[in-house]
């Protein structure tokens, strides 16, 4: 899986426990660890995920941007890109990844939505 061709560099991911996020998003998805340094006294952590030998990084956001617990659980403009859907659906359903949308053939492609540990929702495709 990597992110979707044109994504920016670095997008970000509300949730209010970064310990079960870096944990869902390293052992389910199977992404890769970049950053994990304090930010500030109250906990709060400066944390980069990214699928394996991307160039895009999610951050996992609590306490310092734009984030606020309202943001928590809604759809993102996370997208991410696969070779094989099939595969990569199989994988992560296997792995407990929850699926709110089968893979599902449209005009311009494939694509499947699932959620992370704190709800919110993300797309992945196939062109």
């Amino acid at each position: 899986m990597r992110s979707a061709k044109g994504a920016a560099q670095g997008q970000s991911c509300s949730s209010p426990h970064q310990d079960k996020a870096l944990d869902f998003y390293v052992n389910k998805l199977g992404f890769e660890k970049r950053e994990d340094v304090p930010m500030d006294d109250q906990g709060n952590r400066w944390i980069e995920v990214a699928p394996p030998g991307g160039e895009t990084r999610v951050v996992l956001v609590r306490g310092y941007g734009d984030w606020t617990p309202e943001k928590v659980g809604q759809f993102n403009s996370n997208t991410f890109e696969t070779d094989d859907i099939q595969k990569t659906y199989e994988a992560l359903k296997g792995r407990g990844v929850e699926f709110t949308q089968e893979p599902k053939q449209e005009f311009w492609g494939t694509y499947a939505m699932f959620l992370d540990q704190d709800g919110n929702s993300f797309v992945l495709t196939q062109r």
